[in-house]
C-alpha cells in the first residue's frame, strides 16, 4: 500500500466490510505477536496438588525458587484447591450457576496466592491482582518474582461447560492465559505427579508415564484422567506465543531448577 497513512490502509482493508468476517479478520492478521515479557517463566503452584499438602511440600519448593531468583524471572500463579472444591459442591447444592461458583472458586485461589506471597514476602515478592497487572513487568526488574491468583478474573462471565456446572477456565487456564498474552519463556505447572500418565498413578499402579506428547496424539487417547484442565489443550490449537507446557514433580528437590533451566523434566506436551 505504499505511501498511505495507517488510517487510509485501515479504511481500505475495513471499508464496506465486518469485523467479524473471518476471511476478512484474517487478512488483518499479518504482524507477528509481540513477547511482552519473553524472559519471564509463569509457574503454577497446585492447589489440592500441592499447597494443599502445606508445610512439607510448599516449604521445600519456596526454598527453591528463591534460590533461582538471581537467574531466572518468575511469575508464581496459585491453584485454589480442596477449599475451591468443597465451595463448588456448596455452591452446586444451592444451585448456583457458573458465573457465581466461578467467583467463589476466585476468591480461594487469591487466599493460597496470599500465602505464598507472605512466605516470599521477606525477599522483596509482591502479590498482584488483575488490577495491577501493567505494573509486571517493574516488579519482575525489580525483585525478579511476583506472586498472581491463577483463578482468571472471567467472574459472572464464565461461560457454561459442557457438562455440569463447575467453571471450565480455572487456574491451569487462568496460568496458560497469562503465560499465553505475556508471550512467557515457558508455562510450568508444579503437580505432585511426574507428569501425564495414561490414568491416575495414585489409583492404577499400571498407568504409564508420557514424557512427552501433543495435543492431538492426547485426545486421539482419550484419556478419562489429565493432569491438566482440558480447555488448556483447546487454548493450546490457537496459541501464538506459548505453544508447549510442562508439567513436574514439584516434591522433588531440584525439579523446578531443571525446568527453568530448560531441561526435559517430567511431561511436555506441545501443540
Amino acid at each position: 500500500m505504499g505511501d498511505l497513512t495507517v488510517d487510509q490502509m485501515l479504511a481500505s482493508m475495513l471499508g464496506g466490510t465486518s469485523q467479524t468476517d473471518e476471511h476478512e479478520m484474517a487478512r488483518l492478521d499479518t504482524q507477528p505477536v509481540v513477547s511482552i515479557l519473553p524472559d519471564a517463566n509463569m509457574l503454577k503452584i497446585g492447589g489440592q496438588s500441592f499447597i494443599d499438602r502445606g508445610r512439607v511440600a510448599v516449604f521445600p519448593l519456596i526454598e527453591e525458587i528463591v534460590a533461582n531468583l538471581p537467574r531466572h524471572k518468575m511469575i508464581i500463579g496459585t491453584g485454589a484447591g480442596t477449599r475451591a472444591r468443597q465451595a463448588y459442591s456448596v455452591g452446586l447444592d444451592l444451585g448456583m450457576p457458573t458465573g457465581v461458583l466461578s467467583v467463589l472458586g476466585f476468591f480461594v485461589a487469591i487466599q493460597n496466592a496470599k500465602m505464598i506471597h507472605y512466605l516470599l514476602a521477606k525477599h522483596g515478592i509482591p502479590s498482584i491482582e488483575p488490577a495491577q497487572f501493567a505494573q509486571m513487568p517493574l516488579y519482575l526488574a525489580e525483585r525478579q518474582a511476583c506472586v498472581c491468583v491463577g483463578m482468571p478474573p472471567y467472574s459472572y462471565w464464565q461461560p457454561n461447560p459442557e457438562v455440569g456446572r463447575i467453571p471450565p477456565n480455572r487456574t491451569d487456564t487462568g496460568c496458560y492465559l497469562i503465560s499465553e498474552v505475556l508471550g512467557a519463556k515457558s508455562m510450568i505447572y508444579i503437580k505432585d505427579e511426574e507428569g501425564l500418565y495414561t490414568a491416575d498413578p495414585k489409583k492404577d499402579p499400571q498407568a504409564r508415564f508420557i514424557p512427552k506428547i501433543t495435543v492431538e496424539e492426547m485426545e486421539a487417547m482419550d484419556l478419562g484422567d489429565l493432569v491438566l484442565e482440558r480447555n488448556v489443550l483447546q487454548l493450546m490449537k490457537t496459541a501464538r506465543n506459548r505453544r508447549s507446557v510442562q508439567v513436574i514433580n514439584g516434591l522433588v528437590p531440584g525439579n523446578l531448577t531443571r525446568a527453568l533451566n530448560g531441561e526435559h523434566v517430567g511431561t511436555i506436551i506441545t501443540a
